[in-house]
């Protein structure tokens, strides 16, 4: 996917979630995170920033950050919307994974379970849970940065999913480059790891998305899947 209206600033600080300080253009302009994950390794005073000028002028902030560049690494997109828009365009792609899709539909609903993404190919019916990744350490991703029971509600209910015949995958969208591995970050979430091993163990599928990734790009360049 590709972004329009970017313009480059300095990061200062972020008081909270959703909002952060840059320098523009010599001045402090207060800007709106496109990623509510902590992201502390990231965003250090200083560090060169992208921003997307909105088209809402009623909002409060005229910019979104959508991008950082970490030293030793690259830029790396922290949009928390990005992977999923990677992955439509990656699916309407039709990838050799997914051969003769004939049924798409994002955000879809399965009892109790809200996933990403449910296509049909043939007699496969499947089930694609997005998850974007942008902490590295050593070059290896790890997922999550904070923790997320949303993530662990969605790996049981995948798991579930799988037990009666649909075909599973979580899909890691490595939103930084060098990166085609994920660990699950059980320092920070180990209830996360239980529930990927769980999940793995119930025939749910990992695939690995390395990416091209750009101050005004995110692009799937590869797909791992994990054995």
């Amino acid at each position: 996917m590709k972004y329009e209206n970017i313009t480059h600033a300095k990061f200062i600080e972020r008081p909270n979630r959703f909002v952060a300080y840059v320098e523009l253009n010599g001045k402090v302009e207060k800007v709106h995170v496109k990623n509510t994950g902590r992201c502390r390794e990231l965003l250090l005073p200083g560090s060169d920033v992208v921003l997307v000028q909105t088209d809402k002028p009623a909002r409060k902030t005229k910019y979104d950050l959508i991008a950082v560049y970490k030293k030793g690494l690259g830029w790396v997109n922290i949009d928390s919307q990005a992977p999923n828009q990677a992955v439509k365009e990656w699916l309407d792609s039709s990838p050799a994974l997914f051969e003769n899709i004939s049924l798409l539909k994002p955000e879809y609903t399965y009892g109790k379970l809200r996933v990403d993404f449910y296509l049909e190919c043939g007699a496969r019916k499947i089930f694609i849970e997005v998850k974007g990744c942008t902490l590295e350490i050593d070059g290896i991703g790890y997922f999550p940065d904070a923790p997320t029971e949303r993530g662990v509600k969605h790996l049981y209910e995948l798991a579930e999913a799988a037990g009666k015949g649909y075909e599973c995958y979580i899909a890691f969208v490595i939103a930084m480059p060098g990166v085609r591995k994920v660990l699950p970050n059980v320092k920070t979430h180990p209830e996360f790891g239980t529930a990927l091993a769980a999940a793995r163990e119930a025939g749910v599928k990992v695939l690995y998305f390395p990416c091209h990734v750009a101050p005004d790009e995110l692009r799937i360049a590869d797909i791992v899947l994990d054995s």
